[in-house]
């Protein structure tokens, strides 16, 4: 399986010719794709889905199908959007895909914010995606997209989190909100983590790793 990350949280898995995107936010390029088969979306934040990138994909892909928690089906009916609604436990195939969901709320930013639903996607068994939560999965996670910024960030806990997940592979996502310099000093603390046993990839929007 091919990912190509794309600007903060997106990413587009590619596997057999099939195309499965991740959270297609507004600080992401405009996602124009064929070979979709379905968009994972963890949360309606903004940042993660706009109605724009889902339609624009839906688009050029007729056929594929979009998956959420309640809250991304909420945000996005008034655009007529079918969303299939999972929560933790649930699972999906979509196409060559097999998902696992994990997790149900999103982490807190601060108490005058309402929480909302976040549940991350396990893709294969293999790439865990947790939206914006620190949800550890039940199952072994080989390879972590793992958020590296973001205003519920703190850089201990993230630590501690990655730490209890334990992942073979990691590489960084959700960077938008950092710049350079704040950038390198998370994925310092990142590798301190993974790199004992395993192994980090910095990966530039538009670049593309196997995992």
């Amino acid at each position: 399986m091919e990912v190509t990350k794309l600007e903060h949280a997106c990413q587009v898995l590619t596997r057999d010719g099939a195309r499965l995107v991740l959270d297609p936010g507004n600080l992401t390029r405009p996602v124009d794709t064929t070979g979709v088969v379905g968009v994972v979306v963890t949360h309606a934040h903004p940042d993660h889905v706009t109605p724009e990138q889902v339609q624009r994909i839906l688009a050029a892909n007729p056929g594929a199908v979009v998956i959420g928690p309640a809250g991304v089906a909420d945000a996005l009916a008034d655009d007529g959007i079918r969303v299939d609604v999972v929560t933790d436990g649930d699972a999906r195939t979509v196409g060559p895909f097999d998902l696992t969901f994990h997790g149900t709320r999103h982490n807190v930013i601060h108490s005058s914010i309402p929480v909302i639903d976040n549940t991350g996607v396990l893709v294969d068994g293999r790439l865990f995606h947790p939206g914006d939560a620190y949800t550890v999965p039940v199952v072994p996670v080989e390879v972590l997209a793992t958020p590296i910024g973001a205003p519920w960030l703190q850089i201990g806990e993230l630590m501690d989190w990655v730490a209890a997940i334990a992942p073979s592979r990691a590489y960084p996502i959700h960077e938008a909100t950092l710049s350079e310099v704040g950038l390198g000093m998370h994925v310092g603390r990142l590798r301190e983590v993974v790199e004992p046993a395993g192994a980090v990839t910095v990966l530039a929007p538009g670049d593309t790793t196997t995992v």
